[in-house]
């Protein structure tokens, strides 16, 4: 009897070597926006001489990409439907591409700016649509390893961009970041216009029909949201007018978008879909996944390179075994999913393990902490990643079918998202106030009333005075480095707390995943919605 869904004129799933090159041109589009996301970061410095930019000025490079790429993801699905999904899938890919030969021949940094937005306009499209193209490519019970085949790519692209970033900035122009772009773009493009469909079920609005009120509240809300989380410390958060202001402004927008979307009869958002449990609990996870995967990239190159004193290409390299491990994993873990193995178990299993690489991570820091020390501790992360990533990934798309599942991608993959720049702010926010804590708690120690300082002082000032040192120099040379060494330490418990914190919540979210992650509805159910 023959295959109703291979048969099916109107399926999207695809076999032989036609879902290879659909899954592969999905794959390096979703990597393409995401290593643009942090290969930047390292090229700042270059990129702010010679452009002649401030330190704020720069920054706005990594904030125009990021306002532009999470304002987009949730309208992604809406806009496949407008343009078909192919059409808008190689629009966004060329208009990534152009942006991209754009920003390598910036002459200034408002036009980097300008061009780094665009870019993210373009990019805001890549991940969602191409996690959409992969899961319909694939039928029902192959599911779980295609969600392995788009997360591996996510959990790539951040890994990798700051080594890749750091190797064409310590051999090449800071230029080439971009221009390496382009080949693989047009690539992308033409494999797209050759081999991705668009769905049956797409369907246009008349102009008069388009929710024109539900864009300009998201807009206006997620926007001021990215724009706090980019922006905030940098600015000392509600210290600042223009921060509270847009405080103020996002809230109301979300209030309204929520309410706006939930009465229109064509919202630019369908956020009834999150009516679907397994979508709604696995967004909630979705943005726990992305807080400890972008929160901790962030901060271990963070570390190596402020305290241990390495290069961007140095602190790139080290995440290598953690991504390696989770590749290693995560085809194992699709094939436990395939056989029927506990989703609630596996994700249990993964912040568990989180756990224990978050309290490693706070027993081996030391000023003199190596490569060799941080090696099983990211292997470590790896494995976490591997149980959580797919297990949640999966989970949130198992029970949607036709349109339901672009709109559940863009969800998810907002929330993801989301999720990291959430991470990144609270940490680096911590960091900052933290390390002045502790740094008044040590020096609230150091009184001139303690024997074993004052030795310390004087055999570390004759030292510097047997180099040839006149003593006032020796001893305002002493001071600096006791100075120095009270900030090593600082900065080194405030890192501490980060990873003993970042733990105890993966700890504490296991018990809301025996809660909420129901067994019923996931793999069997999909492939029951697909058949009917």
């Amino acid at each position: 009897m023959a295959n109703p869904i291979h048969t099916d004129p109107n399926s999207l799933v695809e076999y032989g070597a036609r879902r290879v090159i659909v899954t592969i041109t999905a794959v390096i589009c979703a990597l393409l926006q995401l290593i643009d996301t942090t290969i930047v970061n390292v090229a700042l410095p270059t990129m702010q001489g010679n452009l002649g930019a401030s330190l704020t000025e720069i920054t706005w490079v990594i904030t125009a990409y990021a306002i532009a790429n999470v304002i987009l993801m949730p309208m992604t699905s809406w806009l496949s439907h407008q343009f078909g999904r192919r059409n808008y899938f190689a629009v966004s890919i060329m208009l990534f591409t152009i942006a991209s030969w754009l920003c390598a021949n910036a002459g200034s940094i408002e036009e980097m700016i300008i061009f780094r937005f665009i870019q993210g306009i373009g990019g805001g499209a890549l991940l969602v649509t191409s996690q959409t193209i992969i899961t319909e490519s694939y039928p029902p019970e192959k599911r779980p390893m295609a969600q392995v085949i788009y997360v591996l790519g996510v959990i790539i692209g951040p890994t990798i961009g700051p080594a890749l970033g750091g190797y064409i900035v310590d051999n090449f122009h800071w230029s080439y970041i971009f221009y390496i772009n382009i080949p693989i773009g047009i690539i992308a493009t033409l494999l797209t216009l050759q081999f991705v469909k668009s769905p049956h079920y797409s369907q246009k609005s008349r102009l008069r029909d388009i929710d024109w009120l539900g864009i300009f509240l998201l807009i206006v809300s997620v926007g001021s949201l990215q724009f706090i989380l980019e922006k905030g410390q940098e600015a000392d958060w509600f210290e600042s007018s223009l921060i509270t202001s847009l405080s103020v402004i996002c809230v109301f927008g979300f209030y309204f978008f929520i309410w706006r979307e939930l009465t229109c009869k064509k919202p630019i958002v369908n956020l009834r879909v999150l009516n679907n449990r397994n979508l709604s609990v696995g967004c909630v996870f979705a943005f726990v996944l992305g807080f400890g995967l972008f929160g901790s990239t962030f901060i271990i190159p963070l570390y190596t390179q402020s305290i241990m004193r390495w290069t961007a290409l140095q602190a790139g390299m080290l995440m290598m075994p953690s991504t390696i491990f989770t590749a290693i994993m995560m085809p194992f873990v699709g094939q436990l999913m395939q056989r029927g193995v506990s989703t609630r178990l596996l994700v249990s299993i993964g912040m568990l393990i989180f756990f224990i690489y978050s309290l490693m991570a706070y027993k081996i820091l030391t000023p003199d902490t190596g490569s060799s020390s941080f090696f099983w501790i990211l292997v470590i992360r790896g494995v976490g990643l591997g149980f959580l990533s797919v297990p949640i990934t999966t989970m949130a798309l198992s029970t949607l079918s036709g349109s339901q599942i672009g709109e559940g991608a863009a969800l998810s993959g907002m929330m993801r998202q989301l999720g990291g720049s959430f991470g990144v702010a609270i940490i680096s926010t911590y960091l900052t106030r933290d390390i002045q804590a502790h740094r008044n708690d040590l020096i609230s120690h150091l009184s001139t009333d303690n024997s074993m300082l004052q030795q310390r002082v004087q055999m570390l000032t004759r030292s510097f005075q047997g180099k040839g040192m006149a003593p006032n120099l020796a001893y305002n040379t002493t001071l600096k480095l006791l100075d120095g060494m009270v900030n090593t330490q600082s900065t080194i418990l405030s890192y501490m707390d980060i990873f003993l914190i970042v733990g105890i919540m993966f700890l504490v979210c296991i018990p809301f995943v025996i809660i909420f992650i129901r067994e019923s509805g996931t793999l069997q159910d999909t492939a029951h919605l697909v058949g009917e």
